[in-house]
């Protein structure tokens, strides 16, 4: 079962939440660069025929390893707090809540102070109201 959030729930796991959510964001930042390098590497070597040392290839790997790693450890802990990562770039997470009997999520993005917006499980992000 999914766990459910008061505001003050939520507001208190910004404590634990923030600097994971922080992490994921960074990580997702390198996880994208170093693909980026990695691609266009590719596109080069595919391109002219040349060659790449193949210690360069593996680092450029290695990085993109690191970071898928460092990704998906800071997404299972957010998830095991029983928040629900909605855009990694950004850092927007929702907590699942219950706002006059109804499913509702809780939504706050990395930046905000606190957690102050709520929308309808089907609205997302532009339908975001103050709490």
């Amino acid at each position: 079962m999914e766990r459910v959030f008061t505001t003050e729930e939520a507001n208190a796991a910004l404590a634990e939440l923030r600097p994971l959510v922080e992490r994921m964001v960074g990580a997702k930042r390198i996880l994208d660069q170093a693909e980026e390098r990695r691609d266009e590497s590719a596109r080069r070597i595919a391109g002219n025929g040349g060659g790449m040392p193949p210690r360069e290839l593996a680092a450029l790997h290695a990085e993109v390893d690191r970071a898928l790693t460092e990704l998906g450890g800071a997404l299972d802990r957010i998830r095991a707090l029983g928040v629900v990562v909605k855009d990694l770039d950004s850092g927007l997470v929702d907590f699942p809540a219950v706002r006059d009997g109804d499913p509702v999520l809780l939504c706050w993005r990395l930046g905000e102070d606190e957690v102050a917006f709520w929308h309808g499980l089907e609205d997302g992000f532009a339908g975001r109201r103050p709490i």
